[in-house]
């Protein structure tokens, strides 16, 4: 009987210390702890967003005060955004707001803003996105001496493509493969987005940078001159390299892209520089391999015609695989750097929509 008795007056004593230490947001309780503990606490409702290039997206962020501390706190609140890097060593500044005050920086100016959906609403909207927004975000909000945080990954759609020049495999040091990706519209692929494709069922066997700096490829089919017959599927991981000395091919992504990406239909067979003109003459742009990759996963693009590319690649999108188009499997064919004066070939260009 005095058993019973404790056990009443303990579970009547727990509700009452946690009977004020909550505030409720759309049927939720989330408590916090008012006496030597946490005053503030900040959370993300979703851990991963997905959008597209161009397209405009909203990082989740709220924050939660003591309600004994909504009656006395004079502070103004002070709302924080950076973007983490790989390594989560450095945080590059987004945007900042205490009260009527607001800063951004660097390439998100006039593109962000709060969408203050509530009073306890930090979330941040990011307008126009572009292939270098992909990432993960932190939120912080600040009041007093009180701050918390809260992390948020966007995602983009988009393909993964491995990449190497004219002057063959392994030519590129980290900077070179940096920039061969953005000549390719594109930017150079994370970790996540090339486990990913891997996931999705890449395979190649030959190793690229990363942005991270370490060098990886995605193996589906095992085989003897891709790190053994017996290992498991998988990316393989040859490590982090000197950025400038050491030299690999290098693993793109880009993203859906506003403008028409098309074969032009064209009389004769050209060399390159007359399929440049060709395009010109036609009111666009002769084509780049990420647009090439993005038309054929991200629309379907089928083609069983070699074209000219920017780079003086020839190659060809396969959606449908049929005999003479890449019979085995959806893929964009490779034919090569041919001699860009004697070879002829048709071309793909592009006309970017204003």
């Amino acid at each position: 009987m005095k058993s019973l008795l404790l056990l009443v007056l303990i579970s009547i004593c727990w509700a009452d210390h946690h009977s004020d230490n909550y505030t409720l947001d759309h049927d939720r309780v989330i408590h916090i702890q008012a006496e030597n503990g946490p005053r503030l606490l900040v959370e993300a409702e979703q851990a991963k967003v997905f959008s597209h290039r161009g397209g405009n997206v909203t990082l989740p962020c709220k924050f939660y005060r003591d309600p004994t501390a909504l009656a006395s706190g004079t502070h103004k609140i002070r709302i924080k955004w950076t973007k983490l890097t790989s390594d989560y060593l450095k945080e590059v500044d987004v945007f900042v707001s205490m009260g009527y005050h607001k800063k951004t920086y660097g390439g998100y100016q006039g593109r962000v803003f709060l969408k203050g959906g509530s009073d306890n609403d930090a979330s941040l909207v990011i307008t126009e996105l572009t292939l270098e927004d992909y990432g993960r975000y932190k939120c912080e909000v600040i009041e007093g001496l009180e701050d918390d945080t809260a992390v948020v990954a966007l995602d983009l759609q988009g393909v993964v493509f491995p990449y190497f020049p004219r002057l063959g495999r392994y030519n590129l040091n980290f900077h070179e493969a940096q920039q061969a990706c953005l000549d390719q519209d594109a930017v150079i692929a994370s970790f996540d987005q090339l486990y990913d494709a891997w996931r999705s069922g890449l395979d190649w066997c030959n190793a690229g940078w990363l942005s991270d700096g370490s060098v990886q490829y995605p193996i589906t089919k095992p085989r003897e001159p891709c790190g053994g017959q017996n290992t498991v599927p998988g990316v393989r991981n040859y490590g982090f390299w000197d950025k400038d000395k050491s030299r690999y091919d290098v693993f793109c992504f880009t993203s859906n892209f506003n403008g028409r990406f098309y074969y032009l239909i064209h009389p004769t067979k050209l060399t390159y520089d007359e399929a440049v003109q060709a395009c010109l003459s036609d009111g666009a742009q002769i084509a780049k391999v990420g647009q090439i990759f993005a038309a054929w996963k991200l629309l379907g693009y089928d083609r069983c015609d070699a074209g000219w590319l920017a780079d003086g690649s020839v190659r060809y999108p396969i959606s449908r695989p049929r005999r003479r188009c890449s019979p085995t499997e959806a893929a964009v064919r490779f034919v090569g750097f041919p001699d860009k004066k004697h070879k002829l070939y048709g071309v793909y260009c592009f006309r970017a929509y204003n």
